[in-house]
């Protein structure tokens, strides 16, 4: 699914604080906080993970799972091809 590390990493690309992505989510900042504090792979009710992945989908962050198409072959996060600037309106 996604990991902490790329949360806090696809936040950094859109240049979004951790309130901001709550309210894009539909999300508490307290969720955010708990997700960012994790270890390893988010764990969390499915429709808040589901909130979570859509709204940076539809912010422009695509989340590259372990073993998809990347030239690393590792997970991450990238801006999807079309979303020049990655800072984020609220």
């Amino acid at each position: 699914m996604i990991t902490a590390a790329q949360l806090r990493a696809a936040r950094a690309l859109l240049g979004i604080d951790q309130r901001q992505l709550a309210e894009l989510s539909g999300l508490s900042v307290p969720t955010i906080q708990r997700m960012e504090a994790s270890e390893g792979t988010i764990r969390g009710n499915v429709d808040s993970l589901v909130k979570l992945i859509d709204a940076l989908g539809t912010a422009g962050v695509e989340v590259i799972n372990e073993g998809a198409a990347s030239s690393g072959g590792g997970r991450g996060v990238r801006l999807k091809a079309g979303f020049g600037s990655p800072k984020v309106q609220t």
